[in-house]
C-alpha cells in the first residue's frame, strides 16, 4: 500500500496541478489507507482498483480548486432549499431519487458527473460531453463483470446520483464501507469524523456543477446521511427532507447482499456475517439519530414516503410531495415520469435472490431490534 504522500504526488503529476484545497481531508484518507492495508485482504485487481479510485479522487480536488482560482465567482452561487432524500436503502429511494429528479426545473447529481465533476458541464451539452459515453462503458464493463449489480441498482449515465461519491473526495463518506472491507475506517466515520468539512464539500462541488450548468434548486438523496444529519444540517441549515420507508425484514438483509456484490469485485475474502452485523448497527444508529433530529423541532421539514406506494401508485405521491413543497407538479414533470417508467421497468435485467441466514441476520430478531423505528412509522417488522 503506497503512503499518502506517494498518492498525493502520483494525483499532481497526472494532472500538473499542486494545491488540493482545504487539508481536512488528509486525517481521512490516512485512516482509509490504513484501514486498506491492514484490514481490507484486497486483491490484485481490488488493489488496482482502489489505487485509481484514491488518485481520482485527489486528481478531483485538484482539478475542482483550479477552477475556483481561474473563476472565483463560482463561489457566488447559491445553494437554495435543497430536497435531499435520506434513510435507509433499498426502500425505493433510488426509484423515487430519479422520479424526482425529471422536474426540468430542478438540477440533480448525474451519473457521468459524479466520477469527473471537471470540467464543470454546459448547459445543453448534459446529454453529449464526452463523459457520458465513458460513463456509459464503464457501466456496461461493471454489470457484465457482475450482472447481480444491475439487477439491483440498474442505472444509466444520465440517471440521478446519490451524493456520498461526492464527499468521497474528501475521504468522509460511506461509500467506502460499502466498496471494502475497512471497520476501523467506517467506526472513525460515525464516531469521530467532522462530517462538516464533507459536506462543504459537497456544497463546493455542487456550486462548480450549477455554475454553467442551472438551475440552483438542487434535488439531492444519499442514505447515509440519515447518520450524519447534524453536520449536514449545518451546512444545508434550509433543506427540506424526503425519507423512504419499507418493512426492515426487507431492508437491511438487501443492503448487507448490495454491499457484498460491490466488495467481491475487490476482495476475495469477504465475511458475510461481517456485513450483517455492520449494517444492523450503522442503519439502527443511523434511524436513531434521524428521529432524534426530526424530534427536536424539525419534523415539519420531512416528507414521508412509503416503497409500496412508490411501486403502485408513485404519482399520488409526488403530488403529495410537491404539496408538501409548495411547487407545481406539471404535466411536463409527469409526462416525463411516465417515459422514465416506460423505459426502466422493475425487474428489467431479472430479480435477484439472496438469504438473510447468509449474513447471519434473524428476521424475526432483527424486526424486534428495529421496532422503535417501524413502530414509528407503521411499518411491518416490529
Amino acid at each position: 500500500m503506497a503512503s499518502m504522500e506517494d498518492y498525493l504526488a502520483r494525483a499532481s503529476q497526472r494532472v500538473g496541478l499542486g494545491d488540493f484545497g482545504d487539508d481536512a481531508y488528509q486525517e481521512g484518507l490516512q485512516c482509509l489507507l490504513a484501514a486498506a492495508q491492514s484490514e481490507a485482504r484486497l486483491s490484485a485487481a481490488g488493489q488496482a482498483a482502489f489505487d485509481e479510485m484514491i488518485i481520482r479522487a485527489l486528481v478531483n480536488r485538484l482539478e475542482l480548486e483550479d477552477w475556483y482560482q481561474r473563476h472565483p465567482e463560482i463561489d457566488e452561487g447559491e445553494i437554495r432549499r435543497p430536497l435531499i432524500g435520506l434513510g435507509l436503502p433499498r426502500t425505493g429511494s433510488t426509484v423515487f431519487s430519479n422520479m424526482v429528479a425529471m422536474d426540468p426545473a430542478v438540477r440533480f447529481l448525474r451519473s457521468w458527473e459524479g466520477p469527473k465533476p471537471c470540467p464543470p458541464p454546459v448547459r445543453g451539452e448534459e446529454d453529449s460531453d464526452s463523459r457520458v459515453q465513458e460513463m456509459a462503458r464503464n457501466m456496461e464493463q461493471s454489470y457484465r463483470e457482475n450482472p447481480n449489480l444491475q439487477k439491483m441498482l440498474p442505472s444509466s449515465p444520465t440517471s440521478a446520483l446519490e451524493c456520498g461519491i461526492i464527499m468521497g473526495y474528501d475521504f468522509k463518506s460511506n461509500f467506502y464501507s460499502a466498496m471494502f472491507h475497512v471497520p476501523s475506517y467506517s467506526r472513525w466515520l460515525v464516531e469521530e469524523a467532522d462530517m462538516v468539512s464533507a459536506y462543504r464539500y459537497l456544497k463546493r462541488t455542487l456550486k462548480l456543477l450549477q455554475w454553467r450548468c442551472p438551475p440552483d434548486r438542487w434535488r439531492l438523496k444519499s442514505p447515509p446521511h440519515s447518520m450524519f444529519i447534524e453536520a449536514l444540517d449545518e451546512v444545508f441549515p434550509d433543506a427540506v427532507f424526503w425519507m423512504t420507508h419499507r418493512d426492515i425484514r426487507r431492508v437491511i438483509p438487501s443492503v448487507a447482499d448490495l454491499y457484498y456484490e460491490h466488495a467481491r469485485r475487490f476482495s476475495d475474502h469477504l465475511d458475510k456475517h461481517y456485513l450483517g452485523r455492520f449494517n444492523t448497527e450503522f442503519w439502527e444508529q443511523a434511524l436513531h439519530r434521524m428521529l432524534a433530529f426530526r424530534e427536536r423541532g424539525n419534523d415539519a421539514r420531512f416528507f414521508d414516503a412509503y416503497f409500496d406506494d412508490i411501486q403502485q401508485d408513485p404519482f399520488a405521491t409526488l403530488e403529495r410531495l410537491y404539496a408538501f413543497l409548495g411547487e407545481e407538479f406539471t404535466a411536463e414533470t409527469r409526462d416525463r415520469i411516465v417515459q422514465w417508467r416506460r423505459e426502466t421497468p422493475r425487474g428489467k435485467h431479472g430479480e435477484h435472490t439472496y438469504d438473510a441466514a447468509d449474513y447471519g441476520i434473524e428476521l424475526g430478531a432483527l424486526g424486534e431490534r428495529f421496532a422503535f423505528y417501524s413502530e414509528r412509522f407503521g411499518l411491518g417488522g416490529g
